[in-house]
C-alpha cells in the first residue's frame, strides 16, 4: 500500500469524517491537518476542529499548535508537517494529511522553496505602500530588482508587491527564483497517494449552511467574544479565519447584527469552497471520488484507491 494519504476537497465536504472513518479502522494511521485555521488554541468551533474524543481516538497532528495573538505561515506549517510526517515513519505508521487550504498542502506535499518571513520590514513595507503613490513606487521597485516578479504581479496587488520586496530584501535573492511556481505539479517529495472529495454544489451549500447553524448553536458567539477579549488581541492570520472575522465586527452591533453575519458567513464560505474547488482541480495528480449526498460512504473507494493505486506521478500534460 502507497506509504501516506492525502485527502483533499472543499470545506464541509466530508474530507475529516472519512479521514476519521479510515483511521478509527487502521491503527497504524495518524491524521496531520493541513487546516490554516485548526492551528490556534482556542480557535475550537468557528474551525470546525475534531473532537476531545475523536483526538483521544486517533492522534492528531498540528492542531492547537499556536495561540490566536501568534501569526501562522505557510512556512511555519512545511516545517512542522515535516517534523510531525518524519516522526510518524519513524513509528512505523502512516501519515494522513486532511487539507483544505490548498497552498499549505502544496507546501507539504511539493517541498516549495518557501522563503521566511520578517514581520518588522513587512509592517514597514505595508505602511510604506498605503497610498497609491506610495505603491506605485514600491512597484517600480519590484521592476528594478527583479522584473521577473514584477512581470507576474499586477501593479495594484499590493499584498503580493509587499511579500516579494520582503523576499527580496531578506534573502537577497529574485523573488522569482523561488521554486518554479504552483503552475507545476511534480511528484510529492514523499510516497503519497492523493484524493479528492466532490460533492454537489448546492450539497455542499446546505452543508455549508447547516455547520454554521451547529456552529451557533454551539457557542460559536461566545467562543468569538473569548476572543475579541484576549489581553493581547488575535493575529492579523487569526483574524481572517471566515465566521470570526464576520462576528468580531458584528458582536457589539445592533439587533440583528449576528444574524446578518452569520449569512455573510456562509456566503463567504460558499465562496471559498469555490475557490477551494478551482485550486485543486488544476492538479492532475488528485484522484476525485464524489458522492451525492453523503461522503462517509466514499470511504471504500477511497481505501481501494490507498491499497492499489500507484503512488502519484508527474503529470504527462
Amino acid at each position: 500500500m502507497t506509504r501516506h494519504l492525502g485527502i483533499v476537497g472543499c470545506t464541509a465536504s466530508g474530507k475529516s469524517a472519512i479521514a476519521m472513518q479510515i483511521a478509527t479502522a487502521m491503527p497504524d494511521v495518524e491524521i496531520v491537518s493541513l487546516d490554516a485555521m485548526q492551528v490556534y488554541r482556542g480557535m475550537d468551533i468557528g474551525t470546525a476542529k475534531p473532537t476531545p474524543a475523536e483526538r483521544a481516538e486517533v492522534p492528531h497532528h498540528l492542531i492547537d499548535v499556536v495561540d490566536p495573538d501568534q501569526e501562522w505561515t505557510v512556512r511555519a506549517t512545511q516545517d512542522a508537517a515535516r517534523s510531525v510526517i518524519a516522526g510518524i515513519e519513524a513509528r512505523g505508521k502512516r501519515a494522513l494529511l486532511v487539507g483544505g487550504t490548498g497552498l499549505y498542502v502544496r507546501a507539504v506535499v511539493d517541498g516549495l522553496d518557501v522563503p521566511a518571513r520578517d514581520h518588522a520590514r513587512r509592517a514597514e513595507l505595508e505602511a510604506a505602500t498605503e497610498t497609491p503613490a506610495g505603491l506605485a513606487e514600491a512597484y517600480a521597485r519590484l521592476r528594478a530588482r527583479d522584473p521577473l516578479a514584477a512581470s507576474r504581479i499586477e501593479p495594484a496587488n499590493r499584498r503580493r508587491i509587499v511579500r516579494a520586496l520582503e523576499v527580496i530584501e531578506l534573502t537577497g535573492r529574485p523573488f522569482s527564483s523561488f521554486g518554479a511556481g504552483l503552475s507545476v505539479y511534480p511528484p510529492p517529495v514523499f510516497d503519497l497517494a492523493l484524493v479528492g472529495v466532490w460533492l454537489p454544489r448546492a450539497e455542499l451549500l446546505a452543508r455549508i449552511t447547516a455547520r454554521f447553524d451547529a456552529m451557533r448553536a454551539a457557542g460559536l458567539v461566545g467562543e468569538v467574544r473569548e476572543l475579541a477579549a484576549r489581553p493581547h488581541g488575535i493575529s492579523r492570520t487569526a483574524r481572517q479565519a471566515i465566521g470570526y472575522k464576520e462576528l468580531f465586527s458584528a458582536l457589539d452591533g445592533p439587533p440583528g447584527a449576528l444574524d446578518a453575519a452569520f449569512d455573510q458567513a456562509v456566503r463567504r464560505t460558499a465562496q471559498f469552497a469555490r475557490r477551494q474547488r478551482m485550486w485543486f482541480r488544476r492538479d492532475p495528480r488528485i484522484r476525485w471520488v464524489g458522492a451525492a449526498r453523503n461522503p462517509g460512504l466514499l470511504e471504500p473507494t477511497v481505501l481501494a484507491i490507498w491499497r492499489h493505486g500507484a503512488s502519484v506521478a508527474a503529470p504527462t500534460r
